[in-house]
């Protein structure tokens, strides 16, 4: 669904069954709230915080379930080994009708719980550490300036979205991967269905499915001539060891995929609109590259585009703030309501490139923190800055309350921007 931006800034689960009294605002609000200025928290956010810390709402798909918004509850609740992501849980909190029931079935590795999260995670995280990725730099260097060469040569007006933000994270993933990168949007597709809150689990299932069916078709080429990419890499040292099976795998790589360049999209092209709209952070920027690294923080921390990805379960009963999350109760860790808590940030509302001890959880907290935050960060300061550079005259073309911004997706961002230079 498309809204304009205020200019201001597989088994059926059963229902909830818990009678636990609210939060002391004993008010119950549906979720997700959405906001009213693209570069903050929703604003309702801000009065849970203080008066509702572990609030009680109401899902889409007319569940119950907690959100949690202070910092230290976020941080706290995502570290404690009796919360559970297992998306097999009754109650586990999905905001989408088909997310559930697809994810039982095909078992992404982000919804699910130590021993078997653990194991994949160790099958990635070689790949993703801080050393390997800064290896990366100029080859991503290199694909974001000839992403940059083409849409600069095309001319605009042209969606920033889909020609640069898109492009490049994509592109940087499928290039990981070992995946051709001749479809963009095939992949971008597949994201839009199955993050999708109206999607339905065929729906969802039939988008993984095609993804899934290309997948395999590497996989095999790949058990026969093994290349310098991730997908020999897992192929060798863990399909054909018998670590993992061709489902898993597939399932490991789709998540993989999806989660690496949905979010870096929206980071990507959020990130630029706010520049534009804040021109002495552009230029800021421009007079100290040095920043950048900085600045990306900054950004992540005030976009929070993966407030609500973080859906777990209470194995067992979780106090937080003086408030209680009964067993068996879905709750939802809002990274966006943690980024803006002024108990840890001084002026959360304030973009400021010079902030220091900014341990935002952009990236989720404990042992489901971002696998892939390192490669990420390395993304956006290369995109960013480039863009910066090359394009000086880059700016809106058309109307602002005409961007098309994602309400209803699991990771909040621009379904268009419309820009020229």
């Amino acid at each position: 669904m498309r809204t304009p931006v205020s200019p201001t800034a597989s088994d059926t689960p059963d229902e909830p069954t818990t009678d636990a009294a609210p939060g002391p605002a004993a008010e119950r609000r549906d979720f997700p709230i959405r906001r009213g200025c693209p570069f903050a928290a929703p604003a309702e956010y801000d009065t849970m915080r203080t008066d509702d810390p572990v609030a009680r709402v109401t899902l889409p798909t007319k569940r119950e379930a907690w959100v949690v918004t202070r910092y230290d509850d976020v941080r706290e609740l995502l570290s404690d080994p009796r919360v559970s992501a297992d998306i097999r849980r009754p109650n586990f909190p999905a905001l989408g009708e088909g997310e559930q029931e697809a994810g039982a079935r095909f078992r992404p590795f982000i919804r699910t719980d130590a021993p078997e999260h653990t194991r994949y995670r160790r099958m990635l995280l070689p790949v993703f550490t801080v050393r390997q990725v800064r290896a990366m730099r100029p080859a991503v260097q290199a694909r974001v300036d000839e992403i940059l060469d083409g849409m600069l040569a095309a001319g605009g007006p042209v969606d920033f979205v889909s020609a640069y933000a898109n492009a490049v994270s994509t592109s940087v993933i499928c290039e990981l991967l070992g995946i051709p990168r001749e479809n963009l949007e095939f992949f971008r597709d597949v994201t839009r269905i199955s993050g999708s809150r109206h999607s339905t689990a065929e729906q969802v299932s039939q988008a993984l499915g095609g993804l899934f069916g290309l997948l395999a078709e590497l996989v095999a080429e790949r058990r026969e001539e093994p290349r310098d990419d991730l997908i020999s890499k897992l192929v060798t040292e863990h399909l054909a060891t018998g670590d993992v099976t061709m489902d898993q795998l597939l399932s490991t790589l789709g998540i993989t995929i999806n989660a690496g360049r949905e979010t870096t999209t929206s980071m990507i092209a959020l990130s630029t609109l706010l520049l534009l709209e804040r021109p002495e952070l552009m230029e800021e920027l421009r007079g100290d590259t040095a920043l950048m690294p900085a600045a990306v923080d900054e950004l992540l921390r005030v976009l929070s585009v993966a407030d609500s990805i973080p859906l777990r379960v209470a194995a067992e009963d979780i106090e937080l703030s003086g408030g209680t999350v009964p067993a068996d109760d879905g709750v939802i860790a809002l990274l966006a309501g943690a980024n803006h808590d002024p108990e840890q940030f001084d002026h959360p509302e304030r973009v400021d490139f010079h902030r220091t001890d900014n341990h935002h959880v952009a990236f989720g907290y404990g042992v489901h923190q971002c696998i892939g935050q390192h490669l990420a960060r390395l993304e956006l300061e290369v995109a960013l800055e480039t863009l910066i550079r090359r394009v000086p005259t880059l700016r809106l073309a058309g109307d602002r309350d005409q961007v098309a911004v994602k309400h209803d997706s699991a990771t909040f961002g621009l379904e268009e921007l419309m820009v020229t230079w």
